[in-house]
């Protein structure tokens, strides 16, 4: 027989993205409308990990009230908290210590039947790894601003994420073309460039550097001098912040720690404006976007995609018991296995119809043969 739902909790692990309060309400009162109390656990796995006050949240009507339009997560988050790998203070120093064994026993103590684990990839693989360290049940919902978990064909967080970043990019054709010069965006995407992608099309970028596509100079500088030759005396090129050059390196900031272990990219926009700068002569200017793209309230596309996640975690936590992670699969919402997800990584597809519409368009991407965007060259501008 299957068990009975009575008591879940959620979270929000990694990153902020738009939509994780849409999120949390719709998981709030699609389980209390079953009947089924929800707790939120402060800061990732904190609230459970450590005896601090209101480290556990009752998630009742009034507390997911007017929070849909909201960024941010009214639950806070956190990206040094994996429970495999927790910061636990031993003597004077603090050190990473497995206290997954910790966690699932609070967790049965407490009551829960399932977990509901919001998060990007790192959160799906913690939470498979929870799975078959003992908890119960767990469902996790996919968010992340680089659509780069696997499994989903959409992420909420995504839309808003390119959505801010277009607005930006629009914003820098007047000035750009006012001073004749070139413009070098980083947008974010350490190992995916969607961001990048979506944005730099539907911006009107003249380049556009990703993960996927080690780059060369050669393509890019003829594509600005192309466009000089045709009288546009500015460009405009996005970068991933993950695009490195062939025979090259990303670009880290930070090489992290024993509790944050993923490098912190950035300055691949201020190097590629510096080289660009130095080969074609042109007055060429580097921005980052950074955290903006995280920031404000959800598009309405992710908005909605929030809400049908999380009444679809706990829709298939009713009716089937099984743990999984909801996914977005032919404009449907679907349960996959954990496992399925967990240590992946969604990236562009080079073949698809969005890359091919971009180089159709004579976007240039890095990787052309020489000559392509010669100024003589037939290439769009």
């Amino acid at each position: 027989m299957p068990r009975t739902i009575r008591k879940i909790a959620i979270n929000t692990g990694g990153g902020d993205a738009p939509g994780l309060n849409a999120v949390l309400r719709s998981v709030t009162l699609a389980a209390i409308e079953r009947g089924i109390e929800v707790w939120g656990i402060k800061h990732g796995y904190r609230g459970l990990l450590e005896n601090e006050p209101g480290g556990l949240v009752r998630l009742d009507r009034d507390a997911v009230r007017g929070i849909m339009h909201i960024g941010g997560t009214i639950l806070g988050t956190a990206n040094r908290g994996d429970p495999f790998h927790y910061p636990t203070q031993e003597g004077d120093k603090v050190v990473p210590k497995d206290r997954s064994g910790e966690l699932v026993e609070r967790f049965r103590r407490e009551g829960f039947d399932a977990l509901v684990a919001v998060g990007g990839d790192g959160s799906m693989r913690i939470a498979n790894a929870l799975l078959e360290r003992g908890l119960p049940l767990v469902v996790g919902v996919p968010k992340t601003i680089d659509n780069d978990v696997y499994g989903t064909e959409l992420t909420f967080g995504f839309d808003t994420a390119v959505s801010i970043a277009t607005e930006a990019i629009d914003r820098l054709h007047s000035t750009t073309e006012a001073h004749e010069r070139v413009m070098v965006v980083e947008v974010m995407g350490r190992h995916a460039g969607w961001i990048a992608l979506r944005a730099g099309i539907a911006g009107g970028a003249d380049a556009i550097l990703m993960p996927e596509v080690p780059f060369s100079y050669e393509p890019i500088v003829e594509k600005v001098l192309q466009r000089e030759a045709r009288g546009r005396r500015f460009s405009i090129i996005v970068a991933a912040e993950g695009a490195c050059p062939k025979d090259g390196d990303v670009i880290v900031r930070d090489t992290g720690d024993e509790f944050r272990r993923v490098a912190v990219l950035g300055g691949v926009a201020e190097r590629v404006a510096k080289e660009i700068g130095a080969r074609t002569g042109k007055e060429t200017r580097s921005m980052v976007l950074g955290h903006l793209q995280r920031g404000g309230g959800p598009t309405t596309f992710d908005r909605l995609l929030a809400l049908r996640f999380g009444a679809g975690a706990v829709r298939f936590l009713v009716q089937g018991c099984e743990s999984g992670m909801v996914a977005l699969r032919c404009h449907r919402v679907e349960l996959i296995p954990l496992s399925e997800t967990a240590g992946r990584t969604k990236t562009v597809d080079l073949d698809g119809d969005t890359v091919t519409t971009a180089r159709e368009m004579g976007i240039c991407f890095g990787d052309e043969a020489p000559g392509q965007f010669a100024p003589g060259g037939t290439a769009a501008s």
